[in-house]
């Protein structure tokens, strides 16, 4: 009667080895994630790092154009004196930042330069009106392999890693 108590005590052979079988599927499909969720938390942090960009450039367009009590003869006829070619809606600008979001490089300087990591595109839609100029940005990654399609003035987005756009308003 001893025997027969302790010979159902433990697992057997098979057991373990289903153990470790079932435990082993968990981790390959485990491992085989973990690329996908670095490529994808890599991109969120462009994703980010792109939208401080935008918000700085929209930040400048805005602080431009407000002009202190009694200057704003200053900004009447064709806008020439605001940043930005709104007369000149046909020719974007273009904007290198760095990957710490520093400015980097000249407008529209061609190639990038080396330590560029996103371009943005600033495109004018429409000449000011009294209140309000619209401009499309768009900021792509890494920016060495941006370039603007010379019949739309619109971002190639077949050689790029990621991008995003907006539409900013700039009120006067």
């Amino acid at each position: 009667m001893n025997l027969r108590a302790r010979s159902g005590v433990g697992f057997s052979l098979v057991e373990i080895v289903l153990a470790l079988g079932v435990a082993a599927f968990a981790l390959i499909a485990v491992m085989g994630i973990l690329p996908v969720g670095i490529k994808i938390q890599q991109a969120s942090v462009n994703q980010t790092k792109a939208n401080a960009v935008i918000s700085q450039i929209i930040d400048d367009l805005r602080a431009d154009v407000r002009l202190p009590p009694g200057q704003a003869s200053k900004a009447q006829g064709q806008w020439s004196n605001l940043h930005g070619h709104w007369a000149a809606v046909a020719k974007p600008d273009t904007l290198y930042f760095t990957n710490d979001v520093n400015q980097t490089g000249t407008v529209n300087q061609s190639p990038a330069p080396a330590d560029a990591v996103f371009a943005a595109t600033i495109k004018y839609l429409a000449p000011p009106t009294v209140t309000t100029s619209i401009a499309k940005i768009t900021v792509a990654w890494p920016a060495a392999s941006v370039t603007v399609n010379p019949n739309t003035q619109e971002v190639d987005l077949s050689k790029i890693a990621g991008s995003i756009d907006m539409f900013a308003a700039v009120n006067r």
